[in-house]
């Protein structure tokens, strides 16, 4: 199918191109959201009668979401997830979730904006890009932890293994510690109680 972009679109064309699309992609994404239309005489002579207004509106929608986007690039936001000893979520973290995550710290964000390469199934930080517009992006940073407090250690700087690490660390000193303690009860009840008597004197024999 052939089609009138009328904004531009990634990897496709800018805006008033007329290009080749598969009719899935056209019917299923480019026409229902309005970001072109069937390449026939009527609509390409109305897309020129209009070319004037549409360059405005797109303008200005560009301004506005460049100014969305120096407030919401960077931006980091927890999203509290069960997850198994390794990292791995179970189930995964999605688009939705994202857009989710940061309408609740104030940031409007639909969850068609939100442009994951795939769902994210692992704890730990992971950059993900918004897009605000055709021209315009942002990228945000989630962070994907099973409690507020790890989501902290995560932001400032430690890994899921390194977690790992320092907690398997710090049970193998406690458990240390504890023999150690029952070590020196078991010496100190020894000392106490089982002191070794004393030796006799052997007994004095008369002589005929």
């Amino acid at each position: 199918m052939k089609v009138i972009l009328l904004e531009r679109v990634a990897k496709l064309g800018q805006m008033g191109d007329v290009v080749a699309v598969k009719d899935g992609y056209a019917r299923n994404f480019l026409l229902p959201q309005a970001k072109a239309l069937r390449a026939n005489d009527a609509n390409i002579a109305s897309f020129e009668a209009q070319k004037v207004q549409l360059e405005a509106r797109n303008l200005e929608t560009k301004k506005e979401a460049e100014a969305a986007s120096a407030k919401l690039d960077g931006q980091q936001f927890v999203i509290i997830r069960s997850a198994s000893d390794s990292g791995a979520l179970y189930g995964s973290v999605t688009p939705r979730d994202a857009a989710e995550a940061a309408e609740a710290e104030g940031f409007t964000v639909d969850r068609k904006q939100v442009a994951l390469k795939a769902p994210i199934k692992d704890l730990g930080l992971h950059e993900v890009a918004v897009v605000l517009h055709a021209e315009v992006e942002a990228t945000i940073v989630l962070n994907v932890a099973r409690s507020t407090e790890e989501a902290q250690l995560q932001a400032d700087g430690k890994s899921i293994q390194q977690l790992a690490a320092e907690a398997e660390a710090e049970a193998e000193f406690e458990i240390a510690e504890l023999f150690d303690d029952i070590g020196a009860a078991a010496a100190d009840d020894f000392g106490d109680d089982d002191e070794a008597p004393a030796a006799e004197a052997p007994e004095a024999t008369e002589e005929d």
